[in-house]
């Protein structure tokens, strides 16, 4: 790829990811501060933790599901960009979202 497309774009997931990470560890500190009760945070805590493993499970089983498609372009030497490439790498990223959300349900 050319640099000149990789570095802006490097540079601006850097810079979203510094800020998103601001953010938070701001919000953390004013929760931190509130004068409520202790089990309330806890409790807010707990909620947010389960809502990152939700999301590390949401994407690896998508990212797993593209990386199957791609993998199916490459057994059936799918190489031109063409209307069934993209029809299987949107149908494998559908798949992996299904296949979450059976998953999220059942562990519930």
């Amino acid at each position: 790829m050319d640099q000149q497309i990789v570095i802006p774009v490097a540079l601006f997931v850097c810079v979203t990811y510094a800020i998103k990470t601001i953010v938070d560890a701001y919000t953390r500190r004013k929760l931190f501060q509130i004068q409520g009760p202790r089990e309330d945070l806890a409790l807010v805590l707990e909620n947010e933790a389960g809502a990152r493993r939700q999301s590390s499970l949401r994407w690896g089983v998508v990212l797993l599901a593209i990386g199957i498609g791609f993998g199916l372009l490459e057994a059936f030497n799918l190489r031109d960009v063409t209307a069934g490439v993209f029809a299987i790498l949107l149908g494998m990223t559908g798949m992996g979202h299904l296949v979450y959300f059976f998953l999220a349900r059942h562990l519930r």
